[in-house]
């Protein structure tokens, strides 16, 4: 079974960003790479220790990935819907039969009439 640790919130995470950086001065936008970036800490290494295991996961998982897309309560959902509209189709066809003058004759009857010994 795979697990995914659980990592500890960043205590104070708004004090742990740097400035947002204006796009019009490029070279310090580009060296912080758009600002507002968490600051060098254990807890961005954590993050990023966090992240690169949802990337392995993804990637292990990704072969598997019907799986978790095929839950019982959809199955289940699916199988109604499916028997309801068998049981809607079924009651069609009956009712055309009942009623259908070209059923009939095929059938050999006009009317309720047996033409076939006519």
């Amino acid at each position: 079974m795979f697990t995914i640790p659980n990592q500890s919130s960043v205590p104070k995470a708004y004090t742990q960003f740097t400035d947002a950086v204006s796009e019009q001065d490029a070279e310090a936008y580009l060296e912080d790479e758009g600002g507002s970036r968490l600051l060098p800490s254990g807890n961005r290494d954590r993050l990023v220790d966090c992240m690169e295991e949802f990337v392995k996961y993804t990637i292990v998982m990704r072969q598997h990935f019907d799986l978790f897309g095929d839950r019982y309560s959809e199955r289940t959902e699916r199988e109604a819907k499916r028997v309801k509209d068998d049981e809607a189709l079924a009651k069609k066809e009956e009712a055309g039969q009942e009623g259908n003058a070209k059923s009939m004759q095929s059938a050999g009857l006009v009317n309720g009439v047996d033409v076939g010994g006519l």
